[in-house]
């Protein structure tokens, strides 16, 4: 293989490694699984907005922090995995359509916010008396804040680092 091709697979690694790192903090703390999750990592659902090659790191972390972090279950894998990628591929399917960087930042926050509509879902499978609605407004409510903090974050980092370049 050429590095050109090793390239993607390397930065992808790296951003799952990230993050995991990312979301170790939080779960220490018992906020990175459950009705709460303020998973700083959720931030790294961003670069998809930049480049669709990130979406496999990106995925492959969320599934590897639920694999072996806490909570870790194979609902949680299934759910967790499912949710981050259909709202990346449908971020990176309408994302191309808005104008500017912004456009498809707000909407990858509502992608994600409104998505995880299924992570309350398997929590109420899993958690017995969990009432859905509740559970999913806390979920809801704790992505939309961790997303809508990191955007300009990201947006900034971008502007340094230039993510689309970097998986090229």
């Amino acid at each position: 293989m050429t590095s050109s091709k090793i390239r993607p697979w390397i930065i992808n690694a790296l951003v799952a490694a990230l993050y995991i790192v990312l979301s170790v903090g939080p779960a220490a703390f018992n906020l990175a699984s459950g009705a709460i999750q303020f998973r700083v990592s959720e931030g790294l659902n961003h670069l998809a907005i930049f480049n669709r090659k990130y979406i496999w790191g990106i995925v492959a972390g969320v599934i590897l922090f639920d694999a072996f972090g806490p909570g870790a279950s194979l609902l949680n894998v299934l759910f967790g995995g499912a949710q981050s990628l259909i709202a990346l591929l449908i971020v990176t399917w309408l994302g191309p359509k808005l104008k500017t960087v912004w456009q498809r930042m707000a909407l990858n926050v509502v992608l994600f916010t409104v998505s995880m509509c299924m992570i309350a879902w398997m929590l109420m499978l899993v958690g017995g008396g969990t009432a859905f609605w509740p559970t999913y407004l806390t979920t809801a409510v704790s992505e939309f804040i961790i997303m809508t903090i990191t955007a300009p974050i990201m947006y900034v980092l971008d502007r340094v680092l230039h993510f689309s370049d970097r998986i090229q």
